[in-house]
């Protein structure tokens, strides 16, 4: 059985896929958990993974179908598989279904697991995992027994990082974009089986494995008539081979017949010439050997005048070699002015420019020390102007505060002025009073006296 899981995300065919590996005793190659084995790894491919899941983003294709090619090679993917989470467009599933008909493991069906999009947001955002045996517990639908931790091992369920909010409405528009187009490039192979997912996770189980069962049966029975038509006409293969062999055989005999001719056709041709050849040969050596005995005779004569030219030819030998000789001399000795008018030569280019050095450093040195002067001069300027500043602001600061506190003073001393205006003015007031009340009672009394 070689099944590809199609749905959204949070559509349950993790689950599914366990389920299927258990009972068909096939693996479920989920990319997920590859790519999350390789995050936990920190390799090189784990990282870029990890920041594409974290981003709601989908791993590249080279990365994945390596993977996924590697897990197929091994041992318990020889009857069958699952593949989860993969292919996730139609360049991949493409690219997919190229590398299964080179490994003759063609894909029999394409489960679609159909949930709504309100359920697929419970489900995600709910989703917690096991870290220790990733057993998936929902928050809404499946809690677990114990807050918090696995019922099975214990170990603490965390939320993945593509199960956030932010991400699974980015990792759904990605779906919606990218991989829904899957269902109909698997429905125009008639490899699609559409289960819905909603429910609970036996029932959806048993109907996912009829249907399945149906599907592999129906592949396989056309599989097979396709071979049957594809299966050529039974021949007597030995028949056609003892033909074909007879026939070589004889073209290769009327060959040979037509070379034995034709060589016992030129053979007494060349044997004739071979005779003359031999024949000219002598003649012509009778001729040489005659020349020979004619011009030996006058030879002893002119032996005197070969021993004269002879002697003379070493007397211009002799003479040509002392010029020869005298001229590798004069060549010498000009190479070796010109050497030394070439060391010289050097050497001063080698003083110029170890003076040019040396005027440039020192050049380079003045340079340097001006510069530095002139930003210590800078520095200094621009500590001076700061402490000029910082000055003037205490100063400032020093005056506001003086003038602040002749203010204050100020207003104090007209407080206290203005209070004793006040008791003075109460005193007087105070003084009048008695005195007009003086002044009424003397009245009164000048009034009673009267009477």
């Amino acid at each position: 059985m070689k099944i590809v899981l199609l749905g959204a995300p949070g559509s349950g065919k993790g689950t599914q896929g366990k389920l299927l590996s258990e009972k068909y005793n096939i693996p479920q190659i989920s990319t997920g958990d590859l790519l999350r084995a390789a995050v936990a790894a920190q390799s090189e491919l784990g990282i870029k993974a990890k920041e594409a899941m974290n981003a709601g983003q989908l791993v590249s294709d080279d990365i994945v179908l390596g993977m996924i090619e590697e897990r197929l090679a091994q041992d318990d993917a020889q009857d069958g598989f699952i593949l989860d989470g993969f292919p996730r467009n139609i360049h991949q599933a493409e690219a997919l279904d190229e590398m299964l008909e080179k490994l003759n493991k063609p894909i029999q069906s394409a489960l679609l697991m159909d949930v709504d999009f309100d359920v697929l947001m419970q489900r995600l955002t709910g989703r917690r995992t096991c870290e220790s045996c990733g057993q998936m517990f929902n928050i809404y639908t499946s809690p677990s027994k114990l807050d918090g931790r696995c019922d099975k091992c214990g170990g603490k369920l965390r939320q993945r990082a593509d199960d956030r909010e932010e991400t699974i409405v980015n990792r759904l528009k990605v779906y919606e974009s990218q991989t829904a187009p899957l269902i109909d490039y698997y429905r125009k192979q008639n490899k699609l089986t559409t289960v819905d997912a909603v429910g609970e996770i036996e029932e959806i189980f048993a109907n996912v494995c009829t249907a399945l069962e149906k599907a592999v049966a129906a592949f396989e029975a056309k599989a097979e008539e396709t071979r049957a038509g594809a299966e050529p006409v039974s021949v007597d293969e030995s028949a056609i081979v003892a033909a074909v062999s007879q026939k070589v055989e004889e073209k290769m005999n009327e060959a040979q017949q037509v070379a034995e001719a034709d060589v016992k056709e030129t053979a007494p041709v060349e044997k004739k010439k071979i005779v003359k050849k031999a024949a000219k040969k002598k003649t012509v050596a009778k001729k040489k050997a005659a020349k020979k005995e004619k011009a030996a005779a006058p030879e002893k004569k002119s032996t005197k005048k070969a021993a004269k030219k002879k002697s003379a030819e070493k007397k211009r030998a002799t003479t040509k070699k002392a010029v020869t000789k005298k001229k590798a001399a004069a060549k010498k000795k000009a190479t070796t002015k010109k050497s030394v008018t070439k060391k010289k030569a050097t050497t001063k280019k080698k003083v110029s420019k170890k003076k040019v050095v040396a005027k440039k450093k020192a050049a380079s040195k003045k340079k340097s020390l001006t510069k530095k002067k002139a930003s210590k001069k800078k520095v200094v300027a621009k500590n001076l102007v700061k402490n000029k500043k910082k000055a003037t602001v205490k100063k400032k600061a020093i005056a506001k505060k003086k003038v602040s506190k002749k203010k204050v003073v100020a207003k104090k001393a007209a407080i206290k002025k203005k209070a004793i205006k006040k008791k003075v003015s109460a005193k007087k007031k105070a003084v009048v009073k008695k005195k007009v009340s003086k002044k009424k009672g003397l009245a009164k009394k000048k009034v009673v006296s009267k009477k």
